[in-house]
C-alpha cells in the first residue's frame, strides 16, 4: 500500500506541476467565463478520463519492453515533455490573448451542448500534451497503471477545479514562464535519470 500511495504521490505531484500554468488551466478558465461551471467541469473530466486511460495503456504496454530499451523509451518521453514545457515558458502570451478572448456571456446552450464543447477542447489540448507523456512514462517507469492513473486524473481536475475558482488570480501573481520552465528542468532530470539507467542496462 505505501508503495501504491508513493507512486500515486509522484504521478500527482508531476501532473500537478506540468498542468498548473499550462493551456489545459487557460481553456478550462477561459470555457468557464463563457459556460456553465457545472457541464464544463463534466466535460472536461470526462475528456481528463480518456486521455489518461490511453496514456496508462501506453506506458503499460512500454512496460513489457526489455528495461534498457524501456528506460531508454522513458527517457525519450521526458525529454520530449522537457522540450514540450519549455517551448510553452516562451509562448505564454497566447495564453493570456485566449484568456482576455473568453469574457463572453453564456450563450444560453444546454448542458448536453456545453459538456461535448468541453470535452472536445480538452480532448484536443491534451492529445499529446507534456502530462499525457509523462503519464506514460511513469507508468512504463513504476508499472503501476492504477495508482498513476488516478493519481494523475485527480491532478489534471484539481487544476481545472482551481482554474475555476482562482484561475485568474493564479494568472496574475504567478509567473508562468518560471513554472514552465521548473517543469521541464524537472522533466530532463527525469530524461536523465532513465537515460543513465539504460546505459547501465
Amino acid at each position: 500500500m505505501s508503495s501504491f500511495l508513493a507512486v500515486f504521490a509522484i504521478a500527482f505531484a508531476a501532473i500537478l506541476l506540468v498542468e498548473l500554468p499550462d493551456k489545459t488551466m487557460v481553456a478550462t478558465l477561459v470555457l468557464s467565463t463563457r459556460y456553465r461551471r457545472r457541464p464544463v467541469l463534466a466535460g472536461v473530466a470526462a475528456a481528463f478520463a480518456v486521455q489518461c486511460a490511453v496514456a496508462v495503456t501506453a506506458g503499460g504496454l512500454l512496460h513489457l519492453l526489455p528495461h534498457r530499451v524501456l528506460e531508454a523509451v522513458v527517457a525519450l518521453l521526458f525529454a520530449a515533455g522537457a522540450v514540450l514545457l519549455f517551448r510553452e515558458s516562451v509562448t505564454t502570451e497566447e495564453d493570456e490573448e485566449g484568456l482576455q478572448a473568453g469574457n463572453a456571456a453564456d450563450s444560453g446552450l444546454s448542458d448536453r451542448r456545453i459538456f461535448g464543447i468541453s470535452f472536445g477542447v480538452l480532448f484536443a489540448a491534451e492529445w499529446g500534451d507534456a502530462s499525457q507523456l509523462a503519464t506514460a512514462g511513469l507508468v512504463a517507469r513504476y508499472g503501476q497503471p492504477v495508482a498513476i492513473g488516478l493519481g494523475a486524473f485527480l491532478a489534471l481536475v484539481g487544476v481545472a477545479a482551481l482554474a475555476m475558482l482562482v484561475g485568474r488570480v493564479i494568472l496574475r501573481r504567478v509567473p508562468l514562464q518560471l513554472v514552465h520552465r521548473i517543469a521541464a528542468a524537472m522533466f530532463a532530470a527525469f530524461a536523465v535519470l532513465a537515460a543513465a539507467a539504460a546505459i547501465r542496462g
